[in-house]
């Protein structure tokens, strides 16, 4: 990419190929998804987001559709303080199937791609300057400050080509997936661990070396 063509735009120089996109234009934010108020559908709660990592843990079931809705493939954005700024953001790959929906937190910002890829979506929501512009625009009391949707309007992005894109996609979403699936894995081993210590313990089953 050093030796990639630049040419002039309203970001400064860019990439030649790209093109400069208000992020409204490239990134649906909090869109419209119909979920039924009958019945007990997924839920995810502020607490269900890591700081650190795209995975949303520990995912409960209620009734209602109150609060954010959104499907696989979208991003959550903590929208509140301070979970914003310690990173709460997270990547929706745990429903069933491209129909299902799920709900959450009234602090999350959904963000859904337009023109870019899901995998570009969440990449660019994890970024410093997409942060940043969201962090200065909280406004409220002290403490109970939330995210200005409408800081989305003004803030552009150098928009690659379609064909990099996807290229780009081809690339992450295994890997995307895959931290999905060793996540799975973890907790069917951590079940598997917290049923078979206690009987280690109490000498129900005793524990053998494995054979030659």
């Amino acid at each position: 990419h050093e030796n990639h063509p630049r040419v002039a735009s309203a970001l400064g120089e860019i990439p030649q190929g790209c093109e400069v996109r208000r992020i409204t234009d490239a990134v649906q934010v909090n869109p419209r998804v119909v979920i039924p108020r009958d019945g007990e559908k997924p839920f995810v709660p502020m607490g269900c987001l890591s700081n650190n990592s795209m995975l949303i843990t520990d995912i409960e079931s209620r009734h209602g559709n109150s609060g954010a809705k959104f499907q696989n493939g979208d991003t959550l954005f903590a929208r509140i303080t301070p979970c914003l700024e310690n990173g709460k953001t997270g990547y929706v790959q745990f429903l069933p199937d491209a129909s299902s929906v799920a709900f959450g937190s009234t602090e999350f910002i959904v963000l859904r791609s337009l023109s870019l890829t899901p995998e570009f979506v969440y990449c660019l929501a994890r970024s410093d300057e997409f942060r940043s512009i969201a962090i200065k625009s909280m406004s409220g009391a002290s403490g109970r400050q939330r995210v200005q949707e409408k800081c989305f309007h003004d803030f552009q992005i150098a928009q690659p080509p379609q064909a990099l894109l996807e290229k780009f996609s081809a690339i992450v979403a295994p890997s995307f997936r895959l931290i999905y699936r060793l996540h799975l894995q973890i907790q069917n081993l951590r079940r598997t661990r917290d049923l078979l210590l206690p009987r280690l313990l109490s000498g129900q089953i005793e524990a053998r070396p494995p054979e030659p």
